[in-house]
């Protein structure tokens, strides 16, 4: 069976080595993403991370981390084959691009579901991860109250 990924990607004006340390530095992924997590994500170790808009905590274990340029990891609760990958290029201009593909889904009803809601998050997650490098803001801050009145 045809399987499905979520991907998403968008260009940083900001250096490489800036981008990848938002991403992995937790101190940093509070201003954007997360509420917190237990640790910094590193290779084999597994953080557990805690969003504000949701009371649950999400465990994610860090796969290949290669400083500057790739990050993967499994926040799926152990699900086979469910990896989430971020590949980061730099290019002449200083500027970063992230791209982002979450696998895998199986093509069907529950799979498509799922895989739109992936790439929502997803794009939601790099527009955050942008505004926070480029503009000091951090546009998770009240964006999903309306879920929980």
């Amino acid at each position: 069976m045809e399987k499905l990924t979520a991907k998403a990607s968008i260009q940083i004006q900001k250096p490489i080595q800036a981008v990848f340390e938002a991403i992995v530095d937790p101190n940093q992924m509070n201003h954007y993403f997360i509420q917190s997590s237990t640790g910094r994500l590193e290779m084999g170790k597994t953080v557990e991370w805690n969003f504000p808009e949701f009371p649950d905590k999400f465990p994610v274990t860090g796969k290949t981390i290669s400083p500057h340029t790739y990050i993967s990891f499994d926040w799926s609760g152990g699900v086979a084959n469910q990896l989430v990958e971020m590949t980061l290029s730099s290019h002449e201009d200083g500027s970063t691009v992230v791209k982002i593909i979450e696998h895998e889904m199986n093509h069907d009803e529950e799979g498509i579901s799922i895989m739109m809601r992936q790439t929502e998050g997803w794009a939601n997650f790099l527009a955050c991860l942008k505004a926070y490098l480029e503009y000091g803001i951090n546009l998770r801050k009240g964006a999903f109250d309306f879920m929980f009145p």
